[in-house]
């Protein structure tokens, strides 16, 4: 029988030969790459990936065209458009929200696979990756069975799979440069280290934090206190450097977005700055303590959820509180519950100092390992896979799950494919130059283009600097209809949209073109189709929508 070879790079991963092992790891990350990816496009296929996505994938695009960091769907998210009320542009550089510059590393994947889905490949192969890496890391310390059972928490963990399931973000690359950076410390390759330290500076501005958490790790334990040192002034400078200086310079997002909104307990400023934030922290103790402890039942849970696959381990792991503790501290901080919600990316920021507290735990208490808490450890596992399936992660699994119960909101996959067929039909009518406004869960299928807006916004400033209307708006008001009976968010989209496209029909600004299994197609400048108008009032009164200036376009076009 031949011998099972592997590449280099996987044997630096390893303290010595361990091919059966690393057999099983690998076995372990095709799984989950299979079963997670095989659920991701299913839901990007379906219409369920939403805004976030498309705009990731416009950014890609837009880079990849030389237009560098640009994205029309960033501008409509801004404050400037958001607060103020100004009108998105085409040119606005994403680099104001958030420092994304590790993008750079997979642009060339990109330009080859110029599609949405390239983004969910890239995502789930990330976190993926990331599991080969941490099967390195837990066998400098442990057996291979041990560290088996670490990597399969890891694909089982909810903070794991759950966002992976999520639209496309940038934190997918911190399992996988964390991990690395790790190992590189633990085999002294300080070359490879300083490399990791970058890659994880350049996930997102606020990497930093992880780092910081190693560097704490590092002084506290002796290992290396003076890198631990380089480390913390290192990523402490960088967060403050580029939030201050860097950011401020393409927009006022950091901090009037999320600085000013997430730590407003802290600070009485509108546009503070990261070191105003940390002072308010410092000086506020009261409100330190409660954001800490309160509501309890959420903070609680929220460390259980992350403790739950590795058998509550973590919570006895010094470890892992030191490394973990700083990005988890950001997140307790934060005001909102979105930063504490598990099905989130935010969650991996933490993942990293729990696994690595966790290994670590496991070399002092090797003994432990009995089939007695192999036992009680299945059982984590298997109530962590549980959670991950009843929460419907980012509704991934709608199709099995339904969205609500009372009142009952269930599309069944059948449904769902049969709907998505029409949504394909109809977007064909779009030219691929065209610019675009549409309805939040068809942003992404129309997001590989210059000019993108979200309903009911229709203008934009185009690459003259002149505010033109967008060519075509699309709006899937069958899916805000259906998921209104339960979701806020929908009711208020269909709040805003239906009256807009019913604007714009009446003052012959856009013409209805066509309407199909409740999709609204309508063109800049171009008549209404009769039979698109009687559709359209009998589509609103399918809904229960009324609405005197479609019932006149109905009288009009019999």
């Amino acid at each position: 029988m031949a011998t099972l070879k592997f590449p280099a790079a996987f044997k630096l991963l390893l303290p010595k030969p361990d091919q059966l092992g690393l057999k099983r790891a690998l076995w372990l990350a095709a799984i989950f790459f299979c079963g997670v990816l095989l659920l991701a496009l299913h839901r990007y296929f379906t219409f369920y990936a939403s805004y976030d996505h498309g705009l990731f994938n416009q950014l890609f695009w837009n880079t990849s065209h030389g237009r560098w960091f640009q994205s029309s769907l960033t501008s409509a998210n801004s404050i400037a458009t958001l607060a103020d009320g100004a009108t998105p542009t085409v040119s606005f550089v994403h680099l104001g929200q958030h420092l994304v510059l590790d993008f750079l590393l997979w642009l060339p994947l990109y330009r080859v696979f110029p599609h949405p889905v390239t983004l969910i490949v890239l995502q789930v192969g990330l976190m993926a990756a990331g599991g080969l890496v941490l099967y390195g890391l837990a066998r400098h310390y442990l057996a291979p069975q041990l560290s088996l059972w670490i990597v399969g928490s890891y694909y089982s963990a909810i903070a794991v799979v759950s966002p992976t399931l999520a639209n496309f973000y940038e934190h997918c690359q911190i399992p996988l440069f964390a991990f690395g950076t790790l190992l590189a410390m633990e085999k002294q390759r300080w070359g490879w280290f300083w490399l990791g330290v970058l890659l994880v500076l350049g996930i997102r501005e606020e990497a930093g934090i992880i780092l910081f958490g190693i560097g704490a790790y590092l002084i506290v334990s002796r290992r290396h206190p003076r890198i631990g040192v380089a480390v913390c002034v290192l990523s402490f400078s960088y967060v403050a450097f580029v939030t201050t200086v860097i950011m401020p310079s393409f927009s006022a997002d950091s901090s009037r977005l999320y600085l000013a909104t997430r730590f407003a307990q802290y600070v009485d400023s509108p546009n503070p700055s990261t070191l105003q934030v940390l002072w308010g922290i410092l000086t506020h103790p009261a409100e330190l303590v409660s954001s800490l402890f309160l509501p309890f039942d959420r903070k609680i849970g929220y460390l259980i959820g992350h403790w739950l696959p590795l058998a509550f381990v973590p919570a006895l792991s010094g470890v892992s509180w030191l490394v973990a503790g700083f990005p988890l501290l950001s997140l307790m901080l934060q005001k909102g519950m979105s930063a504490l919600s598990m099905q989130l990316r935010y969650a991996i920021a933490v993942v990293p100092g729990i696994f690595y507290g966790a290994i670590v735990w496991w070399s002092h208490h090797p003994d432990y390992f009995t089939a007695k808490v192999r036992n009680v450890w299945k059982g984590c596992l298997i109530v962590s896979f549980v959670v991950i399936l009843t929460s419907n992660p980012n509704r991934s699994l709608s199709f099995l799950i339904p969205d609500s119960v009372r009142p009952w909101v269930f599309v069944p996959i059948t449904r769902q494919w049969e709907h998505a067929t029409h949504l394909y039909s109809v977007l064909k009518a779009i030219p691929q130059d065209a610019s675009v406004s549409a309805t939040t869960y068809l942003i992404p299928h129309v997001s590989t283009r210059r000019a993108v807006v979200r309903l009911p916004q229709i203008e934009i400033y185009d690459d003259r600097g002149d505010k033109t209307a967008v060519d075509y708006a699309i709006a899937d008001i069958w899916q805000l209809a259906e998921y209104s009976k339960a979701f806020a968010d929908s009711r208020t989209a269909l709040s805003l949209t239906v009256p807009k496209i019913d604007k714009l029909v009446a003052t012959n600004k856009y013409g209805l073109l066509h309407i199909e299994d409740g999709i609204v197609l309508l063109g800049k400048n171009q008549p209404s189709h009769p039979e698109a108008l009687t559709q359209w009032a009998l589509l609103l009164k399918r809904i229960g929508w009324q609405a005197a200036t479609t019932a006149d376009l109905a009288r009009s076009a019999g």
